[in-house]
C-alpha cells in the first residue's frame, strides 16, 4: 500500500483499461511507483517491471514480488535513471515532474504505451495537491504528445473515485493510431 495514498492499493481503472495495449512479455516502467499497485499489475500480466521512486519504504512493499525489480532514485534532483533504456509501456499515476515528460517519450520503445494520470488546476479546490507546480494545465498531456506520441485516449476533468479530484489522463503509443492530426 501507498503510505501517502493509503486509500489507494487497487489499480487505476484508467491503467487497467490501457494496460491490454502494453505489447505482451514487454517491460514496464511504472514511475514514482509508492506501494507498487501498478507494478504488481502489469507484472501478473506477464511484465517484467522496473518499479522507481525516491521513497525506500514503498518500495519495501515489493520486496521478493515476482517480476518486479525496484530502484529508488529521486527523479527530480538526480540523474535520469534509465539512459539509453527503452520499455514497452510506462505508467505515471498521481505524479509529474515535467523535466521528465520528454525522458518518458524517449525511453518508450516503438509500438510503446505511455499511460499517465495525474491531477490539473482546479484540484486546489478538494485539497491536495495544490500547488500549481504539480498541477496538469487544461490539455497539458495532450499538448506534450502532439509531433512526439499518438494519442489513443484523452480525458480531463472532475472525478469522483477514489476520491473527488480534477484529473488528466492520457494513454499514448510511440507509432501509429493518434487522435489528434
Amino acid at each position: 500500500m501507498d503510505p501517502s495514498h493509503p486509500h489507494l492499493t487497487d489499480p487505476s481503472p484508467w491503467v487497467k483499461r490501457f494496460a491490454v495495449l502494453v505489447p505482451r512479455g514487454g517491460g514496464v516502467l511504472d514511475v514514482a511507483c509508492g506501494g507498487g499497485r501498478h507494478a504488481r499489475h502489469f507484472a501478473a500480466r506477464g511484465h517484467p517491471v522496473e518499479a522507481v521512486d525516491r521513497d525506500a519504504e514503498a518500495l519495501a512493499g515489493l520486496a521478493g514480488a515476482p517480476h518486479i525489480v525496484t530502484r529508488c532514485a529521486d527523479l527530480e534532483g538526480g540523474p535520469w535513471p534509465y539512459a539509453g533504456r527503452r520499455f514497452a509501456g510506462i505508467v505515471v499515476a498521481n505524479y509529474l515532474h515535467r523535466p521528465l515528460l520528454p525522458l518518458l517519450a524517449a525511453a518508450l520503445e516503438p509500438g510503446g504505451v505511455l499511460i499517465y494520470e495525474t491531477f490539473m488546476l482546479g484540484n486546489e479546490k478538494f485539497g491536495r495537491p495544490a500547488n500549481p507546480d504539480f498541477l496538469l494545465k487544461p490539455g497539458e498531456l495532450l499538448e506534450f504528445c502532439r509531433g512526439r506520441l499518438h494519442v489513443v485516449a484523452f480525458e480531463q476533468g472532475e472525478v469522483s473515485s477514489p476520491k473527488p479530484a480534477l484529473v488528466q489522463r492520457l494513454c499514448a503509443v510511440n507509432g501509429p493510431g493518434s487522435l489528434l492530426p
